[in-house]
């Protein structure tokens, strides 16, 4: 059954058939042939997986970020970094990398990061004179910071799978977070200083600042306070969810008044697709992920590992390289769904704690969004700059060494997971 699984599945990817539906596709092949599984059986999986209190924090942590960078919110956070550092060498790219780490705290999903701020910053990088590619390359790696950061949508779809504390995950993910922000803003300056990128040529005017401060603070305030809420067990991720969507309403309404019934109807269209398509991931995965486990496939790969590999960190290596490899060819919800439940059996026959594994996951299926030939936000952030996407990719280079030492810390030394 797990034979004709994958078979099925390549089979639909490779004639470009969405990754949900050639998910449902295998399911029901594999369904059909056997006389084991009765269709009905499968149908109630795949709605049991949906029916899950955690999964409301989806379509909330989604309206938060359309609310909060879909108006003047977002431009006064991109004036306000602009005027901090788009002075220095690489300064306009380290915007970028800024605005994806600070974005990251309000919406939690790589693919809305990339549009939001690709479509702001890149216009405003090239005519500044910054090579078009190398703003998409920045961009599209510094968005996958945004599901590092809390929130971060992949991380409650690995604890919905794996039993994981979701509050545990957020916390954990921001050490990784902050030193991938930090990463790739040292990679646009060197980038900057050794190839003389332009930048901005106006002196810092503190009376400017701080009156641009004062007017992005609450998109500077909001990451820190669902941390805040997190951290001291004030609120579940949940409710930190609703309550974010409530403060960015309140704020776009009341301190921007940007915020009419027109765009707050298409914020909440906008999310409730973007919910459906992640609802629907979820659903068919579970179908898949039930019938793996119903033919024993987790079991047979763990005492694989126990005959073949000798030691804990092969294990790990061999975890990553199936990931690096899923996570070039399937979207990473779809990863996430379907690798956990294999990935899990593993770490615990290692003794790895399973918030290291979901962190390790993140960091290594994020790579994928930026890695041909299925790219996400690589395809996103170089259709905004109008570049060719192997120009992009061939100035992501020093981003991808970046990334995978941040891959290599998080996944042998745990002290980089806060707790």
């Amino acid at each position: 059954m797990t034979a004709l699984i994958l078979v099925v599945f390549l089979g639909a990817a490779v004639i470009a058939i969405p990754i949900a539906h050639a998910l449902l596709v295998a399911a029901m092949a594999a369904a059909a042939t056997s006389d084991k599984v009765p269709l009905d059986l499968l149908v109630q999986q795949m709605v049991a997986q949906v029916q899950s209190f955690p999964l409301i924090a989806i379509p909330f942590f989604m309206l938060t970020g359309t609310l909060m960078m879909g108006g003047k919110l977002g431009e006064a956070l991109i004036g306000v970094l602009s005027t901090l550092i788009g002075r220095f060498h690489g300064g306009p790219g380290q915007v970028g990398v800024l605005s994806s780490t600070i974005f990251g705290g309000v919406s939690g999903s790589a693919v809305a990061d990339a549009s939001a701020i690709g479509s702001l910053l890149i216009p405003w990088q090239k005519r500044l004179g910054y090579p078009p590619a190398f703003s998409a390359a920045t961009l599209a790696a510094a968005a996958t910071i945004d599901i590092l950061i809390p929130p971060s949508i992949p991380m409650i779809l690995f604890a919905l799978v794996s039993n994981t504390s979701i509050a545990a995950l957020f916390v954990a993910g921001i050490l990784p977070g902050l030193l991938m922000c930090g990463g790739f803003m040292a990679v646009c300056w060197w980038v900057g200083r050794r190839r003389n990128f332009p930048r901005e040529t106006r002196k810092l005017d503190w009376p400017v600042f701080r009156k641009q401060l004062t007017y992005a603070s609450p998109a500077l305030m909001l990451p820190v306070l669902i941390v805040v809420f997190l951290r001291f067990g004030i609120a579940t991720p949940t409710e930190v969810a609703v309550l974010s969507t409530l403060f960015a309403g309140l704020v776009s309404a009341l301190v921007y008044r940007d915020l009419g019934l027109k765009r707050l109807h298409a914020a909440i269209v906008e999310a409730g697709l973007a919910t459906g398509v992640v609802l629907l991931v979820i659903m068919a995965s579970a179908a898949i992920g039930w019938l793996l486990t119903f033919d024993r496939m987790p079991d047979g790969v763990v005492a694989w590992a126990r005959e073949h590999l000798s030691s804990g960190w092969t294990v790990v290596l061999m975890m990553n390289v199936l990931m690096l490899v899923c996570g070039m060819f399937i979207d990473l919800p779809a990863a996430v769904l379907l690798l956990t439940p294999v990935f899990v059996p593993l770490a615990n026959a290692i003794g790895m704690d399973l918030t290291q594994l979901g962190i390790m996951m993140t960091v290594n299926l994020a790579i994928g969004l930026y890695t041909p030939p299925v790219g996400t936000t690589l395809f996103i952030t170089s259709a905004v700059a109008k570049v060719k996407v192997g120009e992009t990719v061939r100035e992501l280079g020093p981003f991808y060494a970046v990334a995978f030492l941040i891959l290599l810390l998080v996944s042998y030394v745990p002290a980089t997971i806060l707790k």
